[in-house]
């Protein structure tokens, strides 16, 4: 219950041990293991620590704990990665799931937990239960987990929400793929699967290992790694694109869309707020596609606001004016920057509005309309999944002045 490290050599390389001038001995005593020991107890899970936990998940599992070795497994997953959730999200500086960073481990945490909860037969959604047990055992001692206890539950439901879908598609799909994986004898499963799972399904590549090792398989994580890679590549040239308009061809239609994408991203930006970004788009005569990073399905009320604002501007006829800066100089100013690896010292920047009240300011190539009355009609035809945390809005156009030449 006490670990002992003693500190004697600094590792320079793979060969090279060099001794410290202060040689010491780091001790560390764990100390719910201690408790677990104080109190004649087998295992931690045992103690008072995780037991109110344990019995809010038999409850709503109808399993009892201690019957069975998988599921005991399962139940220890669920207690200990729901526990360690609620502390990171109630923390006042905590961070919310995402694909980055820290939010991506408490992505992992919560989707690893409704997994094992699947696998006992929890069919609802469960986490924002077992997290008022944890709050209810923990907020003596830490009365920030009752302070934000809403935000706790609204963040676990969500992310709960989202993956329980990734989940069932992910899971099917690679219950298709098992006979052919089968019959492998070298009984992995391929890179380029594992990043077909992910980049169609969302399915992360730990639970594609721990689906796999459930099948006796293992996973190419350098394939997968390579996969990614070519993936990134293929989405810079894209960019690239994008950078340049997104346009399939120009013409005064195109022109059209081109300046919409604008006013589209900034009425996002307005409805979802500061995590929206763009992706990617795609313009041809009949219609635009525009990619932006949200991690949910917007609702149809937000769908109809965003197409409202759009409308607006279009409307308010604003004008559209082009001006010459330095990079730093037009970000300092507000304008948003996409692709900041891709541009020279001078940037053509966007301005859609007056001068000193402007609706969108975009660094970009060009081309636009001169005032946006000549846009026409915006019309939102659906909003959808593009990959794991990016949405796709598919739009049309119609009508509007023409541009002048």
């Amino acid at each position: 219950i006490w670990n002992n490290v003693f500190m004697q050599y600094n590792r320079v390389d793979e060969k090279t041990l060099v001794p410290l001038p202060k040689k010491n001995v780091d001790t560390g005593m764990g100390l719910e293991r201690t408790n677990c020991i104080l109190q004649g107890k087998t295992s931690v899970y045992l103690t008072e620590v995780f037991q109110p936990i344990i019995a809010k998940i038999e409850e709503l599992s109808s399993y009892k704990y201690g019957t069975d070795e998988e599921k005991d497994r399962s139940v220890r997953i669920i207690a200990d990665h729901s526990r360690s959730a609620v502390f990171i999200l109630g923390d006042q500086k905590g961070v919310s799931p995402s694909n980055v960073g820290a939010g991506y481990v408490l992505r992992r945490l919560i989707r690893r937990a409704v997994r094992h909860g699947m696998k006992l037969g929890i069919e609802k959604n469960f986490l924002a239960d077992i997290a008022q047990a944890v709050i209810e055992n923990f907020k003596c001692a830490y009365p920030e987990l009752e302070q934000n206890k809403e935000k706790i539950f609204t963040e676990l439901s969500a992310e709960e929400n989202k993956f329980r879908d990734t989940l069932r598609k992910g899971e099917a799909e690679f219950q298709k793929l098992l006979p052919n994986l089968m019959k492998n004898p070298k009984k992995e499963i391929s890179g380029k699967i594992a990043f077909r799972l992910y980049d169609t399904f969302g399915f992360p590549l730990e639970l594609t290992q721990e689906l796999g090792a459930e099948n006796g398989f293992t996973v190419d994580v350098e394939g997968f790694k390579e996969a990614e890679r070519k993936h990134q590549e293929a989405s810079k040239t894209q960019d690239a694109g994008v950078a340049k308009g997104g346009l399939a061809e120009q013409s005064d239609t195109t022109t059209k869309y081109h300046t919409a994408t604008h006013l589209l991203q900034q009425a996002l930006v307005n409805v979802l707020g500061d995590k929206v970004a763009q992706k990617g788009s795609n313009i041809t005569n009949e219609r635009m596609r525009f990619d932006f990073t949200f991690d949910r399905p917007m609702t149809k009320e937000e769908i109809q606001k965003v197409e409202d604002i759009v409308n607006e501007q279009i409307k308010k006829d604003l004008p559209v004016t082009m001006e010459v800066m330095p990079l730093e100089k037009a970000t300092a100013e507000g304008a948003r920057a996409l692709f900041t690896n891709k541009y020279g010292e001078d940037v053509k920047v966007y301005t859609i509005g007056e001068k000193d009240n402007w609706f969108s300011k975009e660094v970009c190539g060009g081309p636009h309309v001169q005032h946006t009355a000549q846009i026409g009609e915006f019309k939102i035809q659906k909003e959808q999944s593009s990959s794991a945390g990016v949405r796709r809005i598919r739009a049309v156009i119609s009508g509007g002045l023409p541009l002048e030449k």
